[in-house]
């Protein structure tokens, strides 16, 4: 060997594309349409997938920086932080996290309710919306998403993303099922914005690549403010594909809300504090933000 080579420096192994997490469903387009627009695409190694799945790959270390529903968020504060000023929430309706029932809420206790099987954190709301808003304990039990299915054997169905726009706007209406949107309900109960997911690193990655988290995150800030600037065009590119309108797809865009300021950590802290002791996290769990 020539005796030069001894003295080279030994080449760094090429740096790993982060690895993000791309919820799947139509809540969250507008938080990944201005990647393509702002050229930073490329730079992100996306996994799509159901907001459990992902949540479950985030905290099993099989993604680097994503969305987490906020249930799972909350069980995980210590191996997770948070990225600032962006989520998927509401303030209001959301129109995506809905319970389909035949009868009035009112009614329910002790009938069989079926959940949902893609959101831990949309479930967890609805039974508490209807244990402690209304005083009810239905018959509970998971199954696919499907609104057919579900009210073959229950009397009302909880519902997320896709599946709650279509049962909302075309199903329900069409078989004379009542609709009661989970943000609004919420909303009148706490007076609070809610949060269904943050968007999350690991601690350990952060340790690792604290540059390429921040850069990650005000990617997807510069994202969402595009897309919303542009919300109009999103809608009509979207509704080529969907089975909604440009019209409607712009007012469901516009009725989300992707902040993560004071008024949706307050939210977050009211729903842990009710919910932390049956869910699996404290009722004061500390969620810490990217700084």
């Amino acid at each position: 060997m020539d005796t030069n080579d001894a003295d080279r420096p030994v080449a760094e192994p090429p740096r790993r594309r982060p690895r993000v997490g791309h919820i799947q469903f139509l809540n969250c387009l507008p938080l990944y349409w201005g990647l393509a627009r702002t050229g930073t695409l490329l730079d992100l190694e996306l996994t799509k997938d159901t907001p459990e799945k992902l949540s479950e790959q985030l905290v099993n270390g099989d993604l680097d920086i994503g969305p987490i529903t906020l249930v799972e968020f909350l069980r995980n504060a210590d191996r997770l932080v948070a990225l600032p000023d962006i989520a998927v929430g509401c303030d209001g309706p959301v129109m995506s996290c809905v319970i389909v029932s035949k009868v009035p809420l009112d009614t329910l206790d002790g009938e069989r309710v079926a959940l949902g099987s893609t959101s831990r954190t949309s479930v967890r709301l609805a039974q508490l919306l209807l244990a402690e808003r209304h005083g009810l304990a239905p018959d509970y039990y998971t199954c696919p998403p499907d609104l057919g299915l579900m009210m073959q054997e229950a009397q009302a169905a909880v519902l997320i993303g896709d599946a709650a726009l279509r049962a909302s706007l075309h199903d329900a209406p069409r078989l004379g099922l009542r609709v009661h949107d989970l943000g609004l309900m919420w909303k009148e109960w706490t007076g609070l914005p809610f949060v269904f997911a943050v968007f999350a690193a690991r601690r350990d990655y952060l340790e690792r690549e604290p540059e390429t988290v921040r850069e990650v995150h005000r990617a997807f800030l510069a994202s969402r403010d595009l897309s919303l600037e542009e919300v109009g065009k999103v809608a009509e590119q979207a509704a080529r594909w969907e089975a909604f309108d440009a019209e409607l797809l712009e007012r469901y865009f516009t009725t989300l809300d992707f902040r993560l300021g004071p008024e949706q950590l307050g939210g977050i802290a009211e729903f842990a504090r009710r919910t932390g002791p049956t869910t699996g996290f404290p009722a004061d769990v500390r969620v810490d933000l990217l700084s």
